[in-house]
């Protein structure tokens, strides 16, 4: 009985249906030939309809008390891409089912409860889509039931304090598969032939494959000697982006941030090493983390109104993702694709609407 006192003394709106308007018409006319013929059987009428209307706000109130709200999402969720996500409401009344409860908010189409038990739970499987990146907090929902008349609508809101990381989309823009298709290319050419290039001759060690050992050597030396090669983690491919942004250019920076996130998926789906830098970060996977530790930063990364930074001498295939091409044009980085405002233009038209 608590929790039902608390939840009626809650917020709660009121919207009146078109029923609800042709009702009070019917009240108001009532109450005007009752006022003037001072005829009993009208007053009677009149109290009827009036007590109907008490007892309606007083059932529908009762409906949405005692109503707990749970909204459970995947741990890992893009922007701009339905996710499938699991709505829990939870009847603590023991003795009083709730009737006809919509619920709207977050997802991409509401959900109708036609019952709620007293003392129990329902789960709905239900989509969602956000439409932007970044931390969403506070995230509210409306409960609505027009039981039992529907003369009104009572909406009560239930905002929920929890933070759901949302990455970049990972949906490819316009041009961006050719320009993955062009990157691979220069990969492929990058690293043709590392992985197996000469390092040095040393002794064999104890359960080591024997289609590298040396003959020539191990005969000259009695010793068995083995050719060691350029270790593969230097095909490496790194991703810098850059997070200086002119004045205007925060739309661009948008756009860019889902670029680096569409590479570094696409690359690391593939088992690539990636090393992923920007100003004031540096990641490596796999030795640092998986690919959702760089997606977790790009969906909170803003950008910087300083001076861009020379990106990483490490061995490997550079990536340069910045708004200020020309600034890099005079550091003479080898084996770099630049990415630019020319190279990734932001899509015309609005962004996909979303949740």
């Amino acid at each position: 009985m608590r929790a039902i006192l608390q939840a009626m003394r809650g917020r709660v709106r009121y919207r009146i249906t078109r029923g609800g308007l042709l009702f009070l018409l019917a009240v108001f006319l009532v109450a005007g030939g009752a006022l003037v013929s001072a005829n009993n059987l009208l007053f009677l009428i009149l109290a009827t309809m009036l007590s109907t209307l008490l007892v309606s706000g007083f059932v529908s109130r009762l409906c949405l008390a005692g109503l707990e709200l749970e909204f459970h999402t995947p741990e890992h969720v893009s922007a701009r891409r339905p996710v499938r996500a699991r709505l829990t409401i939870r009847n603590v009344k023991s003795w009083m089912p709730s009737f006809s409860i919509r619920v709207s908010g977050m997802m991409t189409s509401p959900v109708y409860f036609p019952m709620i038990p007293g003392g129990s739970q329902l789960d709905q499987p239900v989509e969602v889509r956000f439409a932007r990146r970044g931390a969403h907090r506070d995230n509210s929902f409306s409960l609505s039931t027009h039981f039992p008349f529907g003369f009104f609508e009572k909406i009560a809101r239930v905002t929920l304090r929890r933070e759901i990381i949302v990455y970049p989309s990972l949906d490819p823009h316009p041009r961006m598969e050719n320009l993955f298709g062009d990157i691979q290319d220069e990969l492929e050419s990058h690293f043709k032939g590392r992985g197996s290039d000469f390092y040095r001759i040393r002794p064999y060690q104890t359960f080591e494959s024997a289609r590298h050992i040396d003959w020539k050597t191990t005969a000259r030396t009695r010793d068995l000697q083995v050719r060691e090669f350029t270790r593969e983690e230097e095909r490496a491919v790194e991703i810098y982006l850059d997070r200086f942004v002119p004045s205007g250019g925060d739309e661009w920076f948008e756009h860019a941030v889902d670029s680096c996130a569409y590479l570094v998926s696409q690359l690391a789906s593939k088992g690539a090493p990636v090393r992923f830098a920007a100003q004031e970060f540096e990641a490596r996977i796999p030795e640092q983390g998986d690919v959702y530790t760089i997606l977790k930063y790009l969906a909170l990364v803003v950008p910087l109104r300083g001076p861009s930074k020379r990106p990483s001498d490490a061995n490997g295939f550079h990536i340069l993702v910045t708004a200020v091409p020309e600034s890099y044009s005079a550091m003479g980085l080898d084996s770099t694709r630049v990415l630019g405002p020319a190279d990734l233009a932001p899509a015309a038209g609005p962004a996909a609407d979303g949740a």
